[in-house]
């Protein structure tokens, strides 16, 4: 077997064309509950409905604090929202297949770490800061990507559960980072690469890394939505067996998308590094559990073969303004917590509904 995944669970899953069943189910239907209604309007419109709770978010934290509707609050809000998209992308390929990433935090820890480990031994040396950089950049995505290989190996080869496979890995890479430098912080890096990560741009509007992350956000979503590669991914989420007897090769594909979160979240860690200037031991903690409510909030569904890279990039932004906003607003930091939390059963109570639409379609 190649992944962790029986037929039992592959027939209870959720099939990936769920809006397009809900439309040929609506029309011409009477007597429907409200219950029933609101499911199938989830079904369909799960963006739509991410994006009016964002927008209504973003109104009511403008009016309870001051200057968040403001260039300051959107620049802060953006700048904010970089490390956290940046594992959500990932996390959403990882997910809309059937699986979970629970390291890329701690990933994204380790490869800051070691990346600024390298660029602060290489200060010494005759190479220029451009370069520098350049290498450190190269490290910090090859170790997100031994991270992401180890995670695909322990999946695909010896059929492990992602989630516990990749707790695993949280471990190791959060237990690495303490070694790579006594858990010591690392600050003694290229001025460069801190004027690089708060560099703004569009007469203020727009940091360097926003832009970057833009860029990934794109690619990564016409990769997931307008290619085979994506089509293959949601297919695989959706009944891994279907998709072995159609011919596709779901161990390499999973590999690759496995590797995809390691190699992201080492881009995050580097631009993490690069935004504060300095490389801590607690970078990245907790960031999981962030992107993946991001994810679930923009529509994607834990069962697999659901999920949009637009809906995730909203939900991110629905993350970051609420974090943002009730620092802005004074709040205390365990009702972040609480907060988050709360967004994230909501999600997954609203997955649930799409699942039962999707059946009683």
């Amino acid at each position: 077997m190649v992944a962790s995944q029986t037929d039992s669970e592959a027939r209870d899953r959720p099939p990936s064309d769920v809006g397009s069943r809900s439309l040929r189910a609506w029309p011409g239907k009477r007597g429907k509950s409200g219950a029933r209604i609101i499911r199938e309007l989830s079904a369909r419109n799960s963006t739509l409905w991410t994006l009016g709770v964002l927008v209504i978010l973003v109104l009511v934290l403008s009016l309870v604090t001051q200057n968040f509707f403001s260039k300051q609050g959107w620049t802060v809000t953006s700048i904010a929202t970089t490390e956290l998209l940046l594992l959500a992308i990932g996390e959403t390929y990882v997910i809309v297949a059937g699986g979970v990433d629970l390291s890329v935090g701690a990933v994204l820890g380790f490869a800051g770490m070691s990346s600024a480990w390298v660029m602060e031994h290489l200060l010494a040396s005759s190479l220029g800061p451009t370069l520098v950089i350049v290498i450190g950049l190269a490290i910090a995505l090859a170790a997100g990507a031994i991270f992401g290989i180890f995670n695909a190996i322990a999946i695909t080869r010896l059929s492990l559960t992602p989630l516990i496979v990749t707790l695993g890995t949280l471990g190791v890479a959060e237990g690495s980072t303490q070694l790579l430098n006594k858990g010591q912080e690392i600050s003694a890096l290229p001025p460069q690469l801190s004027t690089l990560g708060n560099k703004l741009l569009a007469d203020g509007w727009i940091a360097v890394p926003v832009a970057l992350t833009a860029v990934v956000a794109v690619a990564a979503w016409v990769v997931l939505s307008k290619t085979r590669f994506g089509r293959r991914t949601h297919a695989i989420g959706s009944n891994t067996q279907a998709a072995l007897r159609t011919g596709i090769n779901v161990r390499r594909h999973l590999t690759v998308i496995y590797m995809f979160s390691g190699v992201i979240a080492g881009l995050a860690g580097f631009v993490a590094t690069s935004q504060l200037g300095v490389a801590t031991v607690s970078a990245g903690t907790g960031d999981e559990l962030n992107a993946i409510v991001a994810v679930i909030i923009g529509g994607a569904s834990l069962y697999g073969g659901r999920g949009s890279i637009a809906g995730t990039v909203i939900g991110a932004l629905i993350v970051a303004v609420l974090e943002t906003g009730l620092i802005v607003a004074k709040v205390n930091s365990a009702w972040q917590l609480i907060a988050v939390g709360l967004i994230l059963i909501g999600a997954l109570v609203v997955d649930r509904q799409r699942v039962r639409a999707a059946r009683a379609a």
